[in-house]
């Protein structure tokens, strides 16, 4: 039999480089998504050497973002945002305007329209949901008061970038100008999709793909009951995609949503984290390759003014919100520097965008190098704060 060898190439070269680098990036003390995007890098199209298959690489990236999306709605906690509420759902609302009014006024200066400054911006505002958690565990954070407003906080911004991916269709340019009157039609049609896809989800899929599982482990089959997993991840990101119009994403978030009230759902995260977490590795590898490090010597200033909006703007507009509601400056500068960094959302929302022909490459190439020095830094920020919390203990 004639060995088929892109796919198997790209597999092999993606996931050994993404290994090496995630080797490399752990012995520094950094997060393990900045060696899968290197690795990406160094097998993209922009570097010498090894080219990886682009066209299958961006196929296996998209599995990739269902299984992630799915991933943030099988851990979506309806109470841990409650208990937070009046904190964390105006807080990040405001955060994420103030992030993207910045990028807005950025891209101006780039020469950008103000409608793709303001898509630029948006891609800058949310925080890595992984990088995220892991820092806040690793400082023993997540059952303490400024975990709690972090992580709804989050939950706040990925709902928010769950509603930006199903609207940003509605802006991207077409053929013909569309009249003010056909722009709020199609925004009301998509709406419309959305919510009978949401409806289908809550009404039916509560029921059914609960019914679905527990038949399933009732066989005893391990093998079949994460093979059921998936196919509800993929068969119902598929189905929001043909039959409502949606998107990859949001089917595969409302999927884990569902699943999150089922008695089986830490079952299912348990048993599909393998697998969900060799498919995140390549989408990072995937988006690493499309990153071209030469912006690094054409446009060093608009890198370093992409990198501060997401360090500082967005630290200090979390900072002062949270002492705005009242909170100890401890409690800001933890939740600001959980915040200094974007990931996988400004990755799938930039991808989106640029597929729409909203942004421009160079603006993907910005988000990309402003993720990977803002994830790179995170843990110098937790340092400094661990540093600076025991100077006032100290001083106390």
């Amino acid at each position: 039999m004639p060995h088929t060898l892109p796919l198997i190439t790209t597999l092999v070269g993606g996931l050994t480089l993404a290994f090496i680098f995630g080797m490399i990036a752990h012995r520094l003390r950094l997060s393990n998504m900045v060696g899968y995007l290197l690795a990406g890098v160094l097998c993209g199209p922009f570097t010498p050497g090894f080219v990886a298959d682009q066209a299958l690489a961006a196929e296996l990236a998209e599995i990739g973002v269902i299984l992630l999306m799915f991933g943030v709605g099988l851990h979506f906690s309806v109470k841990d945002l409650l208990s937070v509420k009046y904190i964390a759902i105006p807080g990040a609302i405001l955060q994420i305007v103030f992030a993207t009014l910045l990028g807005a006024v950025a891209g101006k200066l780039f020469g950008w329209s103000w409608t793709v400054g303001l898509v630029f911006g948006l891609s800058l505002s949310t925080a890595s949901t992984v990088v995220l958690l892991r820092a806040l565990e690793s400082k023993g954070l997540l059952a303490k008061r400024e975990g709690q407003i972090a992580i709804g906080w989050l939950i706040v911004e990925d709902l928010v970038m769950v509603l930006a991916l199903v609207l940003l269709p509605v802006l991207a340019p077409s053929d013909a100008a569309n009249s003010s009157t056909d722009l709020w039609l199609q925004l009301a049609v998509t709406l419309g999709k959305v919510f009978a896809f949401i409806l289908f989800m809550f009404v039916i899929g509560r029921r059914l793909i609960p019914w679905i599982l527990s038949r399933t482990a009732d066989t005893g089959s391990a093998e079949l009951f994460t093979l059921a997993v998936l196919v509800i991840a993929l068969g119902i990101a598929f189905a929001a995609v043909k039959l409502f119009g949606a998107s990859f994403a949001l089917g595969a978030f409302f999927a884990g949503v569902v699943l999150s009230g089922s008695e089986l759902s830490h079952k299912a995260a348990q048993d599909t984290l393998p697998l969900r977490d060799a498919f995140a590795v390549l989408f990072f590898v995937s988006v690493g390759m499309l990153f071209n490090p030469s912006i690094l010597l054409q446009q060093p200033v608009a890198v370093i003014l992409t990198v501060l909006i997401i360090i500082a703007g967005k630290s200090l507009a979390a900072y002062g919100l949270v002492r705005l509601f009242g909170y100890s400056k401890s409690v800001a500068l933890t939740i600001s520097a959980s915040l200094a960094q974007i990931g996988e959302f400004a990755f799938i929302l930039v991808g989106l965008a640029i597929y729409l022909k909203l942004l421009p490459n160079e603006a993907r190439d910005l988000v990309l190098a402003g993720a990977i020095f803002s994830i790179m830094l995170n843990p110098f920020l937790f340092s400094w704060l661990n540093r600076y919390q025991r100077k006032q203990v100290g001083n106390a």
